[in-house]
């Protein structure tokens, strides 16, 4: 346990977001158009609006997962807490500081247990008791523990899809982040394992921040306390979840959550 708590006293970030006149060019294409957003600690905050509007282009934003595609400029403040993460910082510290989950689920072609242990051995962790009590403690984090105790060295691949994508989640939670990105992480899952995720999500938000991408409006609407709509690479509209669907200040807002459009 000790190990795990100076993991997590040593990061130099925060946990909320604070974006300020933020604009991102794929070559000649602008993505992103000038958006500045603070997204508040431990908070459920949900980016909605068409296929194509800048959400998972912001999103990637947070953990620079951007640097990593070819062309792409980046203009503006990015912070978590008071940190300038486009300044002199190490990445990986970034990014096991802001975990991501993906649309679809990503497991490793490794056991159950290697999946979950794989952060935290990158990160100088390699006494059996350590792993052990972190994989547990994961996967009781990802309510898994029960369903998956007895089957730690089996193949990850063989899960369902559902249980693959809570395991993505518990795999992000081994190196004890203060932020979780989700990028549509229930869009190709069924009812019920999408159930299972937003209860997660709803658990986490005690001591993690999430910030999701969702094409669902009735999930953002489910799970969400801050909401941003976004529409051609720009933030149309940004507050507390029940006001934005209930009380819309712009009309392309109203007309997207109403289905007229999108």
């Amino acid at each position: 346990m000790r190990k795990r708590e100076i993991i997590k006293a040593q990061s130099p970030f925060g946990q909320s977001i604070s974006v300020k006149n933020a604009s991102l060019w794929y070559k000649d294409f602008q993505a992103i158009k000038n958006i500045s957003m603070e997204i508040p600690e431990k908070h459920i905050t949900a980016f909605i609006g068409p296929s194509g509007c800048g959400k998972s282009t912001l999103l990637k934003c947070f953990n620079r997962m951007n640097d990593l595609v070819e062309g792409c400029v980046v203009k503006g403040e990015f912070k978590i807490g008071d940190t300038d993460i486009y300044g002199k910082i190490d990445i990986n510290e970034l990014r096991k500081n802001v975990g991501m989950v993906f649309q679809k689920p990503n497991p490793f072609p490794m056991s159950i247990y290697d999946n979950i242990a794989y952060g935290p051995r990158t990160f100088g962790i390699h006494k059996r008791v350590a792993l052990d009590e972190i994989v547990e403690g994961s996967l009781k984090q990802a309510a898994m523990w029960e369903e998956l105790k007895d089957r730690l060295n089996k193949s990850a691949l063989g899960l369902s899809g559902g249980q693959q994508q809570r395991l993505c989640i518990a795999r992000a939670l081994a190196v004890k982040p203060e932020i979780i990105l989700m990028d549509e992480p229930t869009s190709a899952l069924d009812p019920i394992s999408t159930g299972k995720i937003e209860e997660l999500c709803d658990n986490l938000k005690k001591t993690t921040t999430i910030v999701i991408v969702t094409h669902n409006m009735q999930q953002a609407t489910r799970i969400s306390d801050k909401t941003g709509f976004f529409l051609l690479g720009e933030l149309i509209e940004y507050g507390d979840t029940e006001q934005i669907f209930t009380s819309p200040k712009d009309e392309r807002t109203e007309k997207y959550i109403t289905g007229r459009f999108g």
